[in-house]
């Protein structure tokens, strides 16, 4: 019998991630910083570069709070410690049952790869600068969206790939009674 055999066997799933959702990991979070980067080296802090005309614009900002500005304004001492160390504990909280999942449950591992990515790529931000890097402004008239960044994109994309990946959960089981 086969190591994913026995695990089957046993009722259990193999406890790591593959090497495709690594890569996936990797080259997210290679984008991210690579793009933040930029940023960073070529608009200066507040600065605007309009990219489509009155719809989107790059904004270099940095957010100090948690996921769409939560807690932004508000300081307290160790703020940026303690923000790190829960957004640590998350991302090994999202990696455990990650790595749990079955490996045919391909679209809720993608999910949960881009979950994890786009979590490194902003804790990365966090212990080195403090703060989050911002810069992708979407504007409709007078409204204006969070900024984001490659890392937020790619943590939406995965809660999108959990949501449809649930949305089929069961598809196929008999329904007769």
């Amino acid at each position: 019998m086969s190591t994913p055999d026995v695990a089957a066997a046993s009722g259990r799933h193999s406890v790591r991630l593959r090497g495709g959702e690594i890569g996936v990991i990797a080259g997210i979070v290679a984008l991210d910083q690579l793009t933040k980067a930029a940023v960073r080296a070529r608009i200066p802090l507040y600065e605007t570069v309009p990219v489509v005309g009155g719809v989107l614009n790059l904004t270099h900002v940095r957010n100090s709070g948690a996921a769409f500005g939560f807690l932004n304004a508000v300081d307290f001492p160790f703020k940026a410690t303690i923000l790190a160390l829960v957004a640590t504990a998350a991302l090994m909280g999202i990696a455990w049952y990650a790595a749990r999942v079955a490996s045919h449950a391909r679209v809720a591992r993608l999910g949960l790869a881009l979950i994890l990515a786009g979590a490194v790529g902003n804790l990365v931000d966090r212990l080195v600068l403090g703060s989050v890097v911002d810069f992708v402004d979407v504007v409709f008239g007078t409204w204006h969206f969070w900024a984001f960044n490659v890392a937020d994109s790619a943590i939406t994309l995965g809660v999108i790939a959990l949501i449809i990946d649930m949305m089929g959960t069961g598809r196929h089981a008999s329904t007769t009674s």
